[in-house]
């Protein structure tokens, strides 16, 4: 009887560690799923969107391409 109750204690204390364990695992995954629809609202507002990057790196393109067009104009003469 003495080993069936040193299993019991045994077992009773690894299934406590086990629940413990699982109770925060699922803490953290809501905390997760908190954050991460917190960041699908603020994604758009903090980073730029592709379109309008793209469109600000055509201005800039075209703007060094006047600059360059300038420059050897200039060291032509």
């Amino acid at each position: 009887m003495e080993y069936q109750q040193l299993l019991n204690v045994i077992l009773g204390v690894a299934m406590s560690v086990v629940g413990w364990f699982a109770r925060e695992l699922w803490a953290a995954v809501k905390e997760l799923k908190a954050d991460l629809g917190k960041l699908r609202e603020d994604l758009p507002k903090t980073y730029v969107g592709r379109d309008d990057y793209r469109e600000d790196m055509r201005d800039v393109k075209a703007m060094l391409d006047k600059i360059l067009d300038k420059l050897d104009n200039k060291q032509d003469k």
